[in-house]
Parts: structure tokens; sequence; C-alpha cells
């Protein structure tokens, strides 16, 4: 294949070279007949294909119909991968079947607040889950030969100004937060192709940064495929070239192509530059080429039966007292809220794909209970105001019945790509029509649809909530199978439900300012941040009930001291106790106990969802390797793990921590630290190959030194915080002579050596 790509750039024009460096419509990429290269189609696909249809160039009125399977804030919550290999290959399926080559997602950008309108399309605030989950999706999907884009590459995670503004971030949290699920796809996937942001990162635009595309993603990590711009995000299309950039979307009518072709006539820019964009364009233009092939057969009840599993099993049951839940078909059920008829399924922009068929909330639960089932609008949906009329003709309804089940949630007008909400709040006229209910002498149960957290400031007052994220074209059925104990609730939160807002780790830094965001809570995202600063949420991360219970017990660790090189595998039982079948989302944190650095409380490192029947009980096993216990360290920029105790946490959230075992973890190459003028006395102590020497000379400046008592008879007898953080310096500064800068080289050098 290398040879057949070398031989067509060796035999094009630098007009036809330069043409390929971006699309020739919308969605297409450019053709050229002469050499036998054919165009590729691009669809935007994190929840469906939104394939445009008729007039409508880019699909946002008008795209051909397809599955709308639940968006991937919602499926994110079933922590299932082979569920989500389901979904991959289901998508790739209805792909082939429409003539597109490269589905745009999935979108693995951190939640960093839920304030970003786009967290709907987006998986979790925990990288590791979201790198897992990815996996699943690109190779279930690539390996039906359609290929993926994984965006937005990098520190996306807000829509305010989002083509301007520029991400301010250490390296150390840029690494382990928010590259490090990129990281994880493209070594264990292989995307096709990676999608840059629109905004900047640390000065430099995403499509032109060198760092990110050059020096992280193809050095280090050993990406094969090609990058691809956001839809307009390119500033400088000549230095997007040069930084790695193989093709710009959409066209320019040519302009881009012009300013590549001028800089490489005026020497600006070598063409070899050009061709290796070209190459590994090509590289993936053929491998899309040869698996061009058309899935025979009518997919839609197929995908529409998925995407009423997947949605089934995504839903997260918050709250459950005095087992509100499931329902009997012979209860008097009230069905209040708008929403249960005009059920929001999908998100806004990319995601908004035209079902093939729709199953409202409403619908389904009375085909379930029939005359049992009772509705009251309640609310206008698309309306912010309380309508009298309708909260009276709710209050009515809900006294004749013996459950109420009330349908709130958040309208598009509120969440979408292109722009953050503004709070955390329900619309008003939810919340007064919750208020009129809340005194009913009935259980109440609440439904939400929403793209990603509210508060829920009134949660004491529902007997039941379920979470149901934005659930697809299936989500009637799937509420419908949780409400009456169908199916059994197994869905988990992949992100913090707070309090209030102002409890969010980046409350105090999201949308400040216009043109720059500074990532000031640093690596503490999430639950990060809310299990070490002992900050109590409303549902952690991981959170999500059952009608049966599950027992975890017999952790067992492979070994109790491992070097870094080492796996550790982490073994326990799980057991069903209730009387239903049921699924755990089983979850294994670690915590440093002590490090150099600061470090979160404890961190998701592996995970594993079972199914068991009552009584069933099962052995899980959960393999951690070297990374699971490191940091990014900048100075060495690589990951580190310090010889130490780590504990291994195993349980049912972030928040639920059953299981407890310590290992030893021992580094076998630590890195060798480089001395300076500004390195501490401190810093050379702790050293175990330098401390001697430190030592020596510390008692050697006895009477020399103002800091250092001429009585002290041991180096401990010396040391306190002022002489601890002396850099070493500070020996020259404080001897008045008598401690020379020449001796502290020579002494600096000796510690080098």
């Amino acid at each position: 294949m290398e040879k057949d790509i070398n031989e067509r750039i060796n035999n094009m024009t630098l007009e036809e070279k330069v043409r390929f460096c971006s699309g020739a419509s919308f969605w297409e990429t450019e053709s050229l007949k002469r050499l036998s290269l054919p165009s590729m189609r691009f669809s935007d696909g994190p929840n469906g294909l939104r394939k445009p249809a008729g007039d409508d160039s880019i699909g946002l009125s008008n795209s051909e119909a397809a599955t709308c399977f639940p968006a991937p804030a919602a499926y994110a919550s079933s922590w299932d991968r082979q569920l989500i290999a389901k979904l991959g290959q289901a998508i790739a399926e209805e792909a082939l079947a429409t003539d597109v080559q490269i589905v745009l997602g999935p979108g693995i950008n951190i939640k960093r607040s839920p304030l970003g309108g786009r967290n709907f399309e987006y998986l979790s605030e925990d990288p590791y889950l979201a790198g897992e989950l990815a996996v699943s999706y690109i190779n279930s999907m690539q390996n039906k030969g359609v290929g993926t884009s994984l965006k937005h590459f990098a520190a996306n995670n807000k829509e305010y100004r989002r083509m301007e503004v520029d991400t301010i971030i250490d390296e150390r949290t840029l690494h382990e937060i928010y590259l490090a699920a990129f990281e994880k796809a493209v070594k264990k996937a292989q995307p096709w192709t990676v999608m840059t942001a629109y905004n900047k990162v640390n000065g430099d635009y995403a499509s032109e940064n060198k760092e990110l595309l050059q020096d992280v993603l193809h050095k280090q990590w050993g990406f094969e495929g090609f990058v691809v711009s956001d839809w307009g995000a390119v500033d400088d299309r000549v230095r997007a070239l040069e930084a790695g950039l193989s093709v710009e979307m959409p066209p320019s009518g040519g302009l881009s192509d012009e300013k590549i072709k001028l800089a490489i006539q005026n020497g600006q820019l070598d063409e070899a530059v050009l061709d290796a964009r070209l190459k590994a364009y090509f590289t993936i233009l053929f491998k899309a080429d040869a698996s061009n092939s058309k899935t025979a057969g009518d997919l839609k009840e197929k995908h529409h039966q998925l995407a009423e599993e997947i949605a089934s099993d995504s839903i997260v049951l918050l709250r459950n007292e005095q087992q509100a839940l499931p329902l009997q078909t012979t209860e008097k059920v009230a069905v209040i809220g708008d929403l249960a008829d005009k059920v929001r399924y999908r998100g806004g922009g990319s995601s908004q794909v035209t079902p093939t068929k729709l199953d409202t909330p409403l619908d389904k639960l009375r085909e379930k209970a029939g005359e049992h089932i009772q509705f009251a609008q309640g609310y206008a949906a698309e309306a912010e105001e309380p309508d009298e009329k309708l909260l009276r003709e709710a209050e009515h309804t809900a006294k004749a019945a013996d459950k109420v089940i009330l349908f709130l949630g958040l309208p598009e007008e509120q969440e979408s790509e292109g722009f953050d909400r503004e709070h955390l709040h329900l619309p008003k006229n939810q919340l007064l029509l919750l208020e009129r209910l809340k005194n009913q002498n009935t259980q109440l149960i609440v439904v939400l649809s929403n793209g990603s957290p509210v508060e829920m400031p009134w949660y004491q007052h529902a007997d039941a909530i379920l979470e149901t994220y934005l659930g697809g074209q299936a989500i009637g059925s799937a509420i419908t199978n949780i409400l009456y104990g169908d199916t059994n609730p197994s869905g988990k939160l992949t992100e913090t439900f707070p309090v209030r807002l102002e409890d969010t780790p980046a409350y105090l830094n999201f949308n400040q300012e216009k043109n720059r965001v500074v990532y000031q809570e640093g690596i503490y995202t999430g639950y990060r941040y809310y299990d070490t600063k002992d900050v109590t949420p409303l549902y952690p991360f991981g959170h999500g009930l059952s009608y049966t219970t599950f027992q975890y017990s017999d952790l067992e660790l492979s070994a109790n001291d491992i070097q870094d090189t080492d796996t550790l595998t982490v073994r326990f039982t799980l057991t069903n106790t209730g009387d239903k079948k049921g699924k755990e989302a089983a979850q294994v944190y670690i915590s440093d106990q002590k490090s150099s650095v600061a470090r979160p409380v404890k961190e998701l490192k592996g995970f594993e969802k079972v199914a068991l029947e009552p009584g069933e009980k099962k052995e899980i096993a959960i393999v951690l390797d070297s990374r699971a216990f490191a940091f990014y360290d900048p100075e060495q920029q690589s990951w580190r793990v310090e010889t130490g105790a780590f504990d291994i946490l195993v349980g049912s959230s972030s928040k639920s921590i059953q299981l407890k075992e310590t290992v030893e973890v021992t580094e076998t190459a630590a890195p060798t630290p480089k001395y300076g003028r500004n390195s501490t006395v401190s810093d050379v102590l702790e050293d175990p190959h330098n401390r001697d020497k430190m030592e020596k000379l510390l008692l050697s400046l006895r009477g020399k030194l103002g800091l250092i008592s001429e009585e002290a008879q041991s180096v401990e007898e010396m040391l306190f915080p002022m002489l601890n953080d002396l850099p070493l310096r500070g020996l020259v500064n404080f001897s008045q002579g008598q401690y020379t800068d020449k001796q502290l080289e020579v002494f600096i050098d000796t510690l080098n050596s």
C-alpha cells in the first residue's frame, strides 16, 4: 500500500495535492479519477448518523432517518464495554448502508463543569472511564470497516466563545486529565482520524498546535491515521499543515488551497510536509475504499430494539425510598408532565438525529398499564412560565392516583451545542408543579430527561428518582421497562451530581473571561475534587441503585509487593443477595498513601459490569498495570510510579467503598535528580544517594552559618523549616563569605555526579 500511495503522490501536480487538503463539499473530501482516488464522506454520529437530506447541506433541519441511539452521556452510564461495542457496530452498519466512510465520534472531552453545553455528547468526568468506553466504540465500528473521528482534541470543555478561547492548563493536568482518554483510545484502538478542537491550548489553536499534533499524538502515542479539523476550526492553514493537520473541513472555496500553494512556491513551506499529510490521508482513504461494502437487510427494527436495550441499561436509579419502584400494573398511576408526551430524546447540534421511529413514555406506559394510566400535561415543555390551568389539572389527576410519575427535565433551549448553561435549575414552571404535587398523599416518582446534572433541592420530596439523560428513540420503552421492573436498573453515574453549582470544582473559573479560561482546579476535576476536599455531593460518581442487592467480599491481590514494571491482579467476589436478576458495575480505585506530589484521594483504575441471577456469585478479576499507580511528572516529561504503599479500593461508587487492601510498589527506575543553586536543603536530604553529603556539609558549617547553632551535634538538631526550605545558594548568602560560590559549585557538581 505504501508504494501505491507514494506513486500517486509523485504523479500529482501541486494544484492537485493542495486540493486534497480540504473537502470538496461540506461533508465530502476531494477525489481524482485520473489516479483512482475516490472521495470519502463524513457524517455526524455521536448517537447515530446525521446525514443531510434534500437541500440541507448541513443536516440540522433535514437529515436522513437513522436510528437515534441514546446520547453518549446516557450510554456511558451503562458502564458496559460489550453493550457500547454493539452500539458502534450498529452505527457502522447504517454507515455502510448509506455510503458513509467516517463517523464523527466518539467525543471524549472531560466534563469539567456541569455547565458545559455539550456535556450530553461526552462520556464522563473521568479520563479512565471515558477512554475505556471509547476503545470499545472505536474498535467495534472500525472492525466493520467504518472509520471513527476521535474528538475534540484537546481541552475543549466549554461552548462559550469556543472558537476564540485560550485554554490555559498546566502540563501535569493536561496529561493526567484532558489527554489521558485520547491517549488510551489512540494506543488501544487507533481511530482512523482525530478531530482537532476549536479552542487554543496554551496559546496555539488546537489545529495549529505542533506540540499536541506532532510531539504528543504522533511521536509519543504512535497515531497512524490522519488529523481533520472540526468544521471551521482552522485559523492559519499553512501553520496547521505544518503542525500536522491533513484535512480542513469544510472547504474554503479554494482560499486555503491557494495559501498552501503560495507558501510552497515562495519557500515558506517544504513540499515534503504537504506530501506527509497526504500520505497520512491516503492511508486511511485506501483502507476505507477496501472495506466499502453495503450492509444487506432492513436494520430499522433490529437497531430500534438495540436502542431500547442500551437505554434500559443506561437509566440510573438515583433514589428509591420505601420501594416506590417497581410499579405494579394494577396500581392507579398519574403520569404528569409535558415531557412524558413531548419527550426530549436527543441533543442539539451534531446530535440532532432524525429517528426511524419514536417511542414516547406516555404511549408505552399506556400500552403497559392501559386504563390505570391517567395523564395531565402540567406545564408546557417549550415555556418557562407556569400555566395555572395546567397546574390545577395536574393536581386533580394526582389526587385520584396511587402513585404519581412526574416527568421533568431541561428543554433544548437550555442546553445544546453552541452555548453553555447559565445555571443548574429546572425550568420555573416545572419546579412550581413539583411544589404543588409534593404534599399529595401519594408516592411521587420523578423521571428526569436532561443532558447533564440539575440541582435537586426537592429530592427528599421524591420517593424515587430516575435519571434517563437523553435516551434516544426507544426511551419510552426503556423508561417503562424500568418503572415496571421488566428491566432491573443498572446504570451508574459517570459524573458527579452536585448539591449546588457553587460546590463544583470550576465554579470560580468557567466562563469568567471572554477569550481565556484558566484551569485553576488542576487535576481536581469531578469526584477527585469532591472526595479530596470532602465535599458531599448530591449523588456521587459511580452511584446507581438496583431492585436487588449486591455483596462484595473476598478481596485478594495477586501480590503484596510489586515493582512498577509488574501488573497486579485484583480479585474479589460479587454476590447477588436479593431476589431479582440484576447487573452491577463494580469499581476499583487506587489511593496513594504518601506522595511527593499532590494526588487525589482516590482514582478509578478498573471496572467490570457483571450480570447475576438471585443468589449467584462470581469472582471478578481486574488487572492493574503500572499506569494505574502513576502520575505525570512534567520535569521528566513522562509517567512515574513512586515507591510506596497504595490502597486498592473496591466498591459500588466513589463514595461507597466496600473492600480495601494495600500493595507496596517499588520504583525500578527512579529519575536522577538534577541539582542547582535553587535546589533546597531538604531536596538533597530526601535523596538517599546524596543525604550523607548534605549532612557532612551542614555539620561543617556550624559556627559559619547563622542558621545553624554551634552546639548542634547532629543534622536533626539543626533542622527547622527555614533551613529545610533554604535554597543551596542561601548557604553562601548566610555564611557572610565563609562559604563561597566556588565551593557551592563544586558541591553541586558532586551531587550531580
